[in-house]
C-alpha cells in the first residue's frame, strides 16, 4: 500500500475533482459517513451517546459537520465546538454547517482563549470527543489558542476519534507540531499518511482505520509515490506452491560465511534461519580454529573449515575457498559474527568485489566495507545496517541517522545502487530505485542477540528460492517481524531470545501462506 505526504495527498484531491469531476463536497460527504462507520466499529452502537465534535474552519471542520449529522441521525447526543465564527467557513465546509444547523444541533462558537470554558465543559460531559481542528496540511505549529483546545481535549479524559490525521501531527514528516491531540482512534481518507505509521509519534493516533472515500484508483496510480506499507497480502503473493515432484536442489543453496571465537552463535542462528524459510541447502564456512564447536550446534547445516588468523578469524587464505565455494550456490550470507580483525576485513572487501552472486551483508561485513565500495560489486547487495552501523557507515552520528531513517535509507540505496535494510522500529526497505517499504510487524522485545543473524538468513534462504532481492528483503523483514510478535505473545517481551523467535518462523510462514 502506498503512503503519502500531506503534498502528494492534496495533489490527489486536487486531481479527483479537477480531472474527474467529482466534487468537494462529496468527498467530505464520503470521509465523514466512512468515519462514522468507523467509530461504531470501534464504540459500538452510539444511540444516546454524547459526543463532541471539535471542528475547525477548514476543510477537516467540514468533515467534522458531517459527522455530526450522521451521528445525529443514528440517536447520538451531538454537540458542535466550532473554533472560529461561522462566517469564516467557506465552500463544502460552509454548506455542510448550514445543514448540520437546519438539522437544529447545538453549535457553540470559539474565538479566543477567553471562550474556551464552553470548550472544556462540553468536552469533560461527553463520552466521546471527536478531533476535526486540522487536517494533514498542517505543517507548523498552530498558534497558541488551538494549542490550549489541544491540552483541553486531553486533559478531558475521553477517548478522542481524530479526523484524517491528530492534530498536532505532521503528516509528512511525523513530528508533532507543539502539542498533539492523543486519540484513540483515528480515521484516514485514501491512503495512510507517513506520520501515522512510521516514526514513535504515530501512538498519537492509536488505533488507525484506513477508509475508501471515493478517490479513483487511477488517480493514485498516478502519483509518484515512493514510500509503501507492506501488507500480509502482499507478502503472501510472492509465494507459490511447491510442486509435487521436486528436491531440495530446486530451493536454493545458501552460503553462509559466519563466526569467530565467542561468536558461533550468530553463525549457527543465521544459516538455520536459511533452510527454516524454505532453502534447500545451507553450508556454513567458518575459521577452522571453530569447526568442530559448529559440527555439535548444527545438524540441517553442512560446513566448512576455512583457513584462519592466529586469533581463529577468517584470514586471507580463505579467499580462493569462498570463491570457489560459491561457484555452486545461489546467495552468499556474510557478517555474523566474523569479528572486526583487520585481516578479516581486508577478506571482506575483496570477496565482496568478486562474487558474482547475491551477497546479504550484516553485521561485521558491513563494518568492514567503507561506503565507497558498495557501489562496485559485481552482484546485487544488500546490507541490513543497524542505526549504529549505519552511522559509521555514513560518518554521523546515530541520532541523526534516527532522526532521519527514511531519508538516509533512500538516499544510500540510490547512490550506491544497493538494498538497504535499516533495522529497528518500523524496519525500513529501500532500493536502488529509492522506493522504501515501511515493515509494521515486530516489536521491542527483538532488541536482543541474534535477532538480526536471523534476519540476514532469512533473506538469503528466499533469495535462494528465486524472490528477487526486493522480494526477499520484503518477505524477510515482514515475517522476521511477525515471528517475532508471535514470541511476544509466548514469552513477553522482556524473556525473549532469538532462537524463540527462530522456532515461531514456521508459524509465521504458515500465517502467511495458509491461502497460496
Amino acid at each position: 500500500m502506498k503512503v503519502a505526504t500531506a503534498r502528494q495527498m492534496q495533489e490527489i484531491d486536487r486531481l479527483t475533482i479537477d480531472e474527474f469531476g467529482i466534487q468537494g463536497r462529496v468527498l467530505m460527504e464520503n470521509a465523514g459517513l466512512q468515519t462514522v462507520l468507523a467509530i461504531e466499529r470501534f464504540f459500538g452502537a452510539l444511540q444516546g451517546t454524547k459526543v463532541c465534535i471539535v471542528c475547525g474552519k477548514g476543510n477537516n471542520g467540514g468533515d467534522g459537520m458531517v459527522i455530526a449529522r450522521h451521528l445525529h441521525n443514528r440517536g447520538a447526543c451531538v454537540s458542535i465546538v466550532l473554533l472560529g465564527e461561522k462566517s469564516a467557513l467557506k465552500g463544502a465546509a460552509k454548506l455542510n454547517l448550514e445543514a448540520a444547523l437546519m438539522m437544529e444541533l447545538e453549535l457553540t462558537e470559539a474565538t479566543s482563549t477567553d471562550e474556551l470554558q464552553a470548550v472544556a465543559e462540553k468536552t469533560i460531559s461527553s463520552r466521546i470527543i471527536v478531533d476535526a481542528i486540522f487536517g494533514t496540511g498542517l505543517n507548523s505549529a498552530p498558534r497558541q489558542f488551538y494549542q490550549t483546545v489541544i491540552d483541553l481535549i486531553n486533559a478531558a479524559g475521553k477517548p478522542v476519534v481524530s479526523v484524517d490525521i491528530p492534530t498536532g501531527l505532521d503528516a509528512s514528516t511525523g513530528n508533532v507540531l507543539g502539542s498533539c491531540i492523543k486519540a484513540a482512534l483515528t480515521v484516514t481518507f485514501g491512503l495512510p499518511k507517513i506520520g501515522l505509521i512510521y516514526g514513535t509519534n504515530r501512538r498519537y493516533a492509536g488505533q488507525l482505520e484506513i477508509v475508501d472515500i471515493g478517490i479513483p484508483r487511477t488517480v493514485i496510480d498516478t502519483i509518484p509515490i515512493k514510500t509503501n506499507l507492506l501488507e500480509k497480502k502482499y507478502i503472501a503473493s510472492l509465494f507459490k506452491k511447491r510442486k509435487l515432484n521436486t528436491h531440495k536442489g530446486d530451493y536454493g543453496h545458501v552460503l553462509v560465511i559466519a563466526g569467530s571465537t565467542g561468536k558461533t552463535g550468530a553463525a549457527v542462528l543465521g544459516a538455520t534461519a536459511t533452510l527454516r524459510v524454505g532453502a534447500g541447502l545451507a553450508t556454513l564456512a567458518v575459521p577452522r580454529g571453530i569447526h568442530h564447536i559448529i559440527e555439535m550446534k548444527t545438524t540441517e547445516v553442512m560446513s566448512v573449515p576455512l583457513p584462519e588468523t592466529k586469533e581463529h578469524t577468517l584470514s586471507m587464505e580463505a579467499e580462493k575457498h569462498i570463491l570457489r565455494l560459491a561457484e555452486s550456490m545461489d546467495v552468499v550470507a556474510i557478517g555474523p559474527g566474523l569479528s572486526t580483525h583487520p585481516e578479516t576485513c581486508e577478506l571482506i572487501n575483496d570477496i565482496v568485489t568478486h562474487l558474482q552472486i547475491p551477497i546479504v551483508a550484516d553485521a561485521d561485513a558491513i563494518n568492514a566495507m567503507p561506503l565507497s565500495s558498495l557501489k562496485y560489486t559485481r552482484a546485487p547487495l544488500i546490507i541490513t545496517p543497524h542505526p549504529g552501523e549505519m552511522a559509521r557507515l555514513l560518518g554521523v552520528s546515530s541520532s541523526e541517522i534516527q532522526d532521519n531513517r527514511l531519508e538516509a535509507a533512500q538516499k544510500t540505496a540510490q547512490a550506491c545502487e544497493t538494498y538497504v535494510v535499516l533495522k529497528g522500529d518500523r524496519t525500513l526497505i529501500a532500493d536502488p530505485q529509492e522506493n522504501v517499504y515501511i515493515n509494521p510487524t515486530g516489536n521491542p522485545g527483538m532488541a536482543t542477540a541474534g535477532v538480526g543473524d536471523i534476519l540476514t538468513g532469512m533473506i538469503a534462504g528466499f533469495i535462494a528460492q528465486g524472490l528477487s532481492p526486493q522480494q526477499a528483503c520484503n518477505a524477510g523483514v515482514y515475517i522476521h517481524g511477525l515471528a517475532g510478535d508471535l514470541a511476544r505473545l509466548d514469552k513477553g517481551e522482556m524473556a525473549m531470545l532469538a532462537g524463540d523467535l527462530l522456532e515461531l518462523i514456521p508459524t509465521a510462514l504458515k500465517q502467511v501462506t495458509e491461502h497460496v
